[in-house]
């Protein structure tokens, strides 16, 4: 498997854009202070599901006819 390119258009868009960054600011941030800085705008990013959270989820919210495996 391909690991997925780095969202450089929504880097730059960010960066540009929402932190108001120059080029050379932009260009000196290491991708990890800039996933730090979308932190701190947007908040943590959601969890997925455990497994017993999205089973409780399917028992209170079943699908009319469908099974469930």
């Amino acid at each position: 498997m391909t690991p997925a390119a780095f969202p450089w258009r929504e880097a730059m868009a960010f960066g540009f854009g929402v932190l108001r960054l120059s080029a050379t600011e932009f260009w000196s941030m290491a991708p990890r202070e800039l996933a730090a800085a979308a932190r701190g705008v947007f908040g943590e990013p959601p969890q997925a599901l455990r497994r017993d959270e999205l089973g409780a989820l399917l028992a209170r919210f079943p699908d009319e006819g469908e099974p469930h495996g």
